[in-house]
This record gives structure tokens, C-alpha cells and sequence, in this order.
């Protein structure tokens, strides 16, 4: 396969695969009803957040299928991917706050780890990265203030 079919499927995968999870496991009347911090951002915010970082996310999974397909960093994209997909379903589909609480420390942790092993491979990798480790670090602090206050 060339390398912009590689870009291109792992984009329509990753950005395809966000989207559905979050139709399927939306927010809801269960979510507005718990206390949050008041540094909670806008629900519309959410969407075009994630959409800038699934590409992102997609950008580095070809880069490092391209590069490196057996590599550590290949191995922990693909299970940052998985512990991400998961989130939204134990977060917001089964109404898990507290194991949806381990979930994004996980992917934070893999996040950071995938960011130092590319980083001596191949940092364009790495800082496309840095936004994702950014938001999700954000999201582990509202997750763990909801946990918290509820």
C-alpha cells in the first residue's frame, strides 16, 4: 500500500471509529445531572477538539506503521488507541466514573510513554502527540474533579 492510502485509512479509522463511540455513548441527561468543576468546558467543544486529534492521532499511527511497524511505538499506539476507544463506554455508557477514572490515567501513561519512545525515533512523531497529551491530561483532571465531587 503507498503512504497516502496508509494516512489516509488510518485517519478514516481513527477519526470513523471516535465519531461512532461518541454517537453511540453521548453524554446525556445522566452526565448534565452530576456536579463539575467550573473550569468544564462547553459540550460543543468536545467534537471539534477530538476531530483535530483523532487526525492527529491517525497522522502518527501511519507515520509509525510507515517507519516502524514492529516497533514499541507501534505496539503502544495501538493500545493507546484501544484504552482511548474504551473511555467513552465505561465513562458515559455505563455510567462509570471511577473506572472510567483508571481508563484515562492508562491512556494518559501510554500517551506519555509512546511520546519518549518516538521521540528518539522520529519527533515529528512525538509532538503530534504533545496536544493529544495536552487534552487527554485536561480530561483526567475533569474526570478525577467529577469523581470527586460526586
Amino acid at each position: 500500500m503507498n503512504k497516502p492510502a496508509t494516512y489516509l485509512l488510518f485517519i478514516i479509522f481513527v477519526v470513523g471509529i471516535g465519531v461512532l463511540i461518541g454517537f453511540i455513548n453521548l453524554p446525556g441527561e445522566w452526565y448534565q445531572t452530576l456536579a463539575k468543576p467550573q473550569f468544564t468546558p462547553p459540550n460543543w467543544l468536545f467534537g471539534p477538539a477530538w476531530t483535530i486529534l483523532y487526525i492527529l492521532i491517525g497522522i502518527a499511527g501511519a507515520r509509525t506503521w510507515i517507519g516502524d511497524r514492529g516497533s514499541a511505538g507501534m505496539k503502544l499506539w495501538w493500545l493507546q488507541i484501544l484504552l482511548n476507544f474504551s473511555w467513552s463506554p465505561v465513562f458515559f455508557g455505563f455510567r462509570l466514573t471511577v473506572p472510567g477514572l483508571f481508563v484515562i490515567v492508562a491512556l494518559l501513561v501510554v500517551i506519555l510513554c509512546f511520546i519518549v519512545e518516538r521521540w528518539r525515533r522520529d519527533g515529528t512523531v512525538a509532538l503530534l502527540f504533545i496536544p493529544y497529551a495536552a487534552w487527554v491530561s485536561f480530561a483526567t483532571l475533569l474526570n478525577a474533579s467529577i469523581v470527586y465531587l460526586n
